[in-house]
């Protein structure tokens, strides 16, 4: 099994791991696997993630065909107490309908101003809270060991 590191994600994944939390969508299987419902439901991503090693692997598109931590992976991380959780912040993600966003504004940095204006948010929090999830993220120097190879619809 070949293995390639991976880049630090889009800031954005960082809300969408919390949204997922927030919305009950992530399903431990085991100690090294996850099941991740997108937000519209209609697919399933399998997460593996295994720190000792280093290793993880999901079927989400960011982690297959862009080469960055998905944000499946982080949610499953954030489950594990491996990265921080911000509580209050996490509420306030509940329901954020990620993929139409992303699909209507077709750029990340946009839907982030339309979630933070929308909900309510403190833009400085938010940010801070960004920051320290992918410093952590890029201190763990994860590298994807492919176990999976198909993205799973619901």
């Amino acid at each position: 099994m070949s293995s390639t590191y991976l880049k630090t994600p889009p800031r954005i994944k960082v809300l969408e791991a919390l949204g997922a939390l927030a919305d009950g969508r992530v399903e431990v299987i085991n100690d090294k696997e996850a099941v991740v419902r997108s937000s519209d439901g209609t697919r399933m991503y399998k997460v593996y993630v295994d720190v000792s090693r280093r290793e993880v692997d999901s079927t989400d598109n960011g982690t297959v065909h862009r080469g960055y931590v998905g944000y499946p992976i982080i949610s499953f991380l954030m489950i594990k107490k491996l990265l921080p959780v911000n509580e209050r912040l996490m509420q306030s993600l509940k329901g954020v309908p990620w993929r139409k966003l992303n699909e209507e504004y077709k750029s990340y940095a946009r839907v982030m101003e339309v979630i933070i204006r929308d909900r309510g948010l403190n833009e400085d929090e938010v940010n801070k809270y960004i920051d320290q999830v992918l410093s952590m993220l890029r201190r763990m120097g994860l590298k994807r060991t492919q176990r999976y190879n198909e993205v799973v619809e619901g």
